[in-house]
């Protein structure tokens, strides 16, 4: 048994959300076969905090939008390991070092991924050649893109 066809587009959407506000090492993996409590599991990574409550708002949001509501919340007065339950798919927002000491896809390296293609990948690799520029002048001490160099706009609403 594999997960559902509505599992699925579930989780695409939360896959495609979380990768929206920059996650990293956004992957699926169907845990139908192991666990009866849920169909999918949507791993993504961010290097902060307030990255990864970003990435988790963006989730909701995205779900939300398509009628599909967490029924529980783990994890979000530290920010360092954030989980969302819908059911059919549990959503994991780890803070890097997290993801990398728990390691969840090595924990269920038995079970089947679903493939997850981000929807901005082709506009990246077009814009790769002014990145490689780019880099070259943060190797020399400026910052590679205009985030590096000054906080957010947003920033100073909060």
């Amino acid at each position: 048994m594999t997960a559902s066809a509505e599992a699925r587009d579930t989780a695409q959407l939360a896959a495609q959300a979380a990768a929206d506000k920059l996650a990293t090492d956004v992957s699926i993996v169907d845990v139908s076969e192991r666990l009866a409590i849920t169909d999918a599991f949507v791993l993504a990574s961010a290097p902060n905090e307030r990255q990864v409550q970003a990435i988790v708002d963006a989730v909701e949001e995205r779900l939300r939008e398509h009628g599909i509501k967490p029924v529980r919340r783990e994890g979000m007065t530290e920010n360092r390991w954030v989980l969302l339950d819908f059911v059919d798919v549990v959503v994991h927002v780890q803070h890097a070092e997290e993801r990398a000491y728990y390691a969840l896809e090595r924990l269920w390296k038995d079970c089947p991924t679903i493939p997850f293609v981000d929807s901005a990948l082709p506009a990246q690799a077009a814009a790769e050649p002014s990145a490689a520029a780019d880099g070259a002048s943060a190797a020399e001490g400026e910052p590679a893109t205009p985030e590096d160099a000054a906080p957010a706009e947003d920033d100073a609403d909060r």
